[in-house]
C-alpha cells in the first residue's frame, strides 16, 4: 500500500500547479520568479515577434525601487559608544553596528572617494542565509526590526528559501542599493573583492557589471573553500568565487602577488647587486619552440667544453621545429652575460659538441626586487591556499565560536596582491565575525603601516542554541568587536614594543537627534512645550556632536578637543576646521572668545554650529553672527 504524502495537507491536487509544473518541463524559458510570462510563450508557439523595442539588458522586479533606495537619504545618524570602543581618542578605526544600507548612506559624504579597498562576503543566498527584508519606506524603523529579526507583522524573518517564490529577486534587491552605494565610496584606484558562491555568481556578476561598468571587471578566482566534501547531489562543491572590479580600470595598477619569496634563496656576493637576493632558473625550457636560429647557439663552459639545448641541427643551421632554443636571443645574452650562471650538475637535459649528455647546465639570474618593481608577478586566478578550515583554527585560537569564517590570510593576500598602502582606508560592509578588521591589523604589524578599517554588521542575533551565544554572545556584532579586542590583545602581547593603532570607534545605527517638527493639534501646549528643545530626550553632547560631523561631511576620526570659553563647553574639530557649542544662555563674550580660536588655529575655513535655543536671548543671538562674521567666519549654523 503506496503511504501518504507526510508533506499532504489533505487538500486536493492542485490542478493548476501540476499544468504549470508541465510547462515549466516543456517552455522552461517562459517561468520568471513573478509568474509565467505569456509574451514568450506565444512567441514559443509561433506568434509574430516584434522585436524592435528588444534591447540587451538585465531586469528583475524590483529593480527600479532598488535603484531608487539607493538614491534616497539617511534619516539616521550614528551614536557613539565609547564603552564599547578601544582607545577611543586616538584610533582611527571604526565599527559601525546596523543595518549596512543606511551606514553606506551615512558614511557617503564624509568617505566619498576615500577607500581603496573594499571586501564584503555577502549571504551566498544557499536558501539558509539570513536576507534582509525589502520594505524601505522607513529604514530606520525598519533597522530596529531587523535587530530583532521581525517583520512589521511582528513575523520571524525567514531564510530566503528558494520556495519562497522570489529566490534570486530577494536576493538582488538586497545587494543592488549596497553595491551602488560602495561604488560612491570607492577612490577612482580602488578595488572591491565580492565572495560569492556559485548560486549567485552569474547575478552578482551582471549586476555589478551593470553598476561597476563591464569593463571594470578585473576577472573572477575561483577559491578551494575546502579539501574535501561529501555534499552535493552531483558534483560536491570545493570552491567559492571571488569576483574583482576596479572603479576605474585604468587607473588601477595591475595585480602583483603569488611569489613564492622562499625560491629566491641565493644572495649576490659581489658586484653591483650585492646582497639582493636571487633565484635559478634554467636558460633552456623545453616547452619554448621556434625556428629562430638567433636562439639556438653553442654556450662555453668553464671546462672548455659547450652545451646546446637537444636537437638535430647545429648552428649555423636553421634549426628545425622541435630542435631546443634558448629563452633568449645570442645579442640578450651577450648583453646581459652578468645574469648567466653555468654550473655542473649530475643530470643535465642539454648536449655537449659531441652530442652527448653534458655535465653542465645554463640558468639565468631572477632577482627578487626586478620581479617586484616590475609587477611580473600575478596572483594566480586558482586561489588553493585560504581554505575555511584556517579561518575557522584561527577563531579557535582566540577563543570565539563563529561558523564558515573567512581566513584572515585570504584578506591579507587581497590586500597585498591590490597593493594597499601604508595609510589606506578599507571597508568591509558585510563584517560578521570582522576577519577583515583582523587581516588588517596584522598587515600594518607586519609592515609597519597605518591602514585604517571600517567594519559594518548587521547586529544579528545569534541563535539561542548556538555556541556564540551558550558563550555570551548575543549578536553577531558582538563577536565581531571581540574578535578586534582579541586580536589587538594578542598582538601587543607578542611585540611590546608595537606602537601601531590597535584600537576602534564604536558606532551604533539609530534615528537621528533632532525631533522632527510634530504637533499635536489637540495638545499644542504640551507640544510646544516638547519643542523648547529641538533635541531628543535622552540623546548626549556627543550623540548631537557626531551627527553634525556626518552632515557636514567630516571624517568620524577626526581629533576632537574640548575647551571651556567663558563657562562653556565647545567642541573644537580638525584644528578648528568646525567648532560646536551646544550648551545654553551663551553669551556674547563666549561667542568673542570662540572668534578668536579662528586667529589661533587659522584653519582654511572655520564652521561654527550652536543650538538654535542656546543662546542667552534673541539679541545675542543677532549679534553673535555679526561678530563672527567680522572674524572672517561666514559659516554660521543652529541646530
Amino acid at each position: 500500500m503506496q503511504k501518504l504524502n507526510p508533506k499532504s495537507d489533505g487538500r486536493t491536487i492542485d490542478f493548476v500547479a501540476e499544468n504549470i509544473d508541465k510547462m515549466k518541463q516543456m517552455f522552461p524559458e517562459i517561468i520568471t520568479e513573478d509568474g509565467i510570462n505569456f509574451d514568450t510563450l506565444r512567441e514559443l508557439l509561433g506568434d509574430y515577434v516584434d522585436d524592435h523595442e528588444e534591447r540587451y539588458e538585465f531586469k528583475w522586479h524590483g529593480k527600479s525601487r532598488a535603484r531608487w533606495i539607493a538614491q534616497t537619504p539617511s534619516m539616521g545618524t550614528l551614536r557613539p559608544s565609547t564603552k564599547e570602543s578601544v582607545n577611543w581618542d586616538d584610533t582611527q578605526n571604526l565599527f559601525i553596528e546596523g543595518d549596512n544600507l543606511e551606514a553606506l548612506k551615512l558614511l557617503q559624504k564624509s568617505y566619498h572617494k576615500k577607500v581603496k579597498m573594499i571586501y564584503i562576503d555577502p549571504p551566498y543566498n544557499t536558501g539558509r542565509d539570513f536576507i534582509y527584508p525589502d520594505n524601505f519606506n522607513d529604514n530606520i524603523h525598519n533597522y530596529l526590526k531587523i535587530t530583532g529579526q521581525m517583520d512589521n507583522e511582528g513575523r520571524k524573518i525567514s531564510p530566503n528559501s528558494e520556495m519562497s517564490g522570489r529566490y534570486h529577486t530577494n536576493w538582488l534587491n538586497m545587494m543592488y542599493p549596497r553595491l551602488r552605494l560602495a561604488k560612491n565610496l570607492l577612490r577612482d584606484d580602488g578595488v572591491i573583492f565580492i565572495s560569492i558562491g556559485e548560486n549567485e555568481l552569474n547575478n552578482l556578476t551582471m549586476v555589478c557589471n551593470q553598476i561597476f561598468g563591464e569593463e571594470n571587471l578585473l576577472g573572477i578566482a575561483c577559491r578551494v573553500a575546502k579539501k574535501s566534501n561529501n555534499k552535493g547531489d552531483f558534483w560536491a562543491p570545493n570552491f567559492d568565487y571571488i569576483l574583482t572590479y576596479a572603479k576605474l580600470r585604468e587607473l588601477t595598477p595591475s595585480f602583483f602577488g603569488g611569489i613564492n619569496e622562499k625560491a629566491y634563496d641565493q644572495v649576490d656576493t659581489e658586484g653591483p647587486r650585492k646582497g639582493e637576493k636571487y633565484q635559478l632558473v634554467r636558460f633552456y625550457m623545453s616547452t619554448i619552440q621556434n625556428r629562430n636560429p638567433e636562439q639556438r647557439f653553442w654556450i662555453d663552459c668553464p671546462d672548455g667544453s659547450k652545451v646546446i639545448p637537444p636537437g638535430s641541427t647545429f648552428p649555423p643551421e636553421k634549426p628545425n621545429l622541435g630542435d631546443g632554443i634558448w629563452r633568449w636571443t645570442r645579442s640578450k645574452f651577450e648583453a646581459e652575460k652578468d645574469k648567466i650562471v653555468v654550473k655542473k650538475v649530475r643530470s643535465s637535459n642539454l648536449i655537449n659538441e659531441n652530442k652527448e649528455p653534458a655535465k653542465w647546465n645554463v640558468y639565468t639570474k631572477t632577482y627578487l626586487n626586478d620581479v617586484i618593481e616590475n609587477a611580473t608577478a600575478k596572483p594566480n586566478s586558482l586561489v588553493e591556499n585560504y581554505i575555511n578550515q584556517m579561518g575557522s583554527h584561527e577563531l579557535d585560537k582566540l577563543g570565539i565560536p563563529f561558523s564558515y569564517p573567512k581566513p584572515s590570510a585570504l584578506i591579507k593576500f587581497l590586500l597585498s596582491i591590490c597593493k594597499t598602502e601604508k595609510n589606506d582606508i578599507i571597508l568591509d560592509f558585510f563584517a560578521g565575525s570582522c576577519t577583515t578588521a583582523h587581516a588588517v591589523l596584522d598587515l600594518n604589524k607586519e609592515e609597519n603601516g597605518n591602514r585604517k578599517f571600517i567594519m559594518v554588521q548587521l547586529p544579528e542575533p545569534c541563535d539561542e542554541n548556538s555556541e556564540a551565544y551558550k558563550a555570551g554572545y548575543e549578536t553577531i556584532a558582538d563577536i565581531g568587536k571581540e574578535r578586534i579586542r582579541r586580536v589587538a590583545n594578542k598582538i601587543k602581547e607578542e611585540n611590546p614594543e608595537y606602537q601601531g593603532d590597535l584600537g576602534f570607534k564604536v558606532f551604533k545605527l539609530d534615528s537621528t537627534n533632532i525631533k522632527p517638527w510634530e504637533i499635536d493639534a489637540d495638545n499644542l501646549q504640551s507640544s510646544l512645550e516638547d519643542y523648547v528643545s529641538n533635541i531628543k530626550d535622552g540623546r548626549s553632547e556627543e550623540d548631537v556632536l557626531y551627527e553634525i560631523l556626518i552632515k557636514y561631511g567630516l571624517d568620524l576620526t577626526l581629533p576632537i578637543e574640548e575647551r571651556v570659553i567663558q563657562g562653556r563647553k565647545v567642541f573644537v574639530i580638525g584644528y578648528g576646521a568646525l567648532v560646536i557649542c551646544l550648551d545654553d544662555d551663551i553669551t556674547l563674550e563666549t561667542v568673542e572668545g570662540i572668534a578668536e580660536l579662528k586667529d589661533e588655529l587659522q584653519p582654511e575655513v572655520m564652521r561654527i554650529v550652536f543650538k538654535d535655543n542656546g543662546f542667552k536671548d534673541d539679541v545675542v543671538k543677532t549679534n553673535a553672527v555679526q561678530i563672527l562674521g567680522q572674524s572672517g567666519i561666514e559659516d554660521v549654523k543652529s541646530l
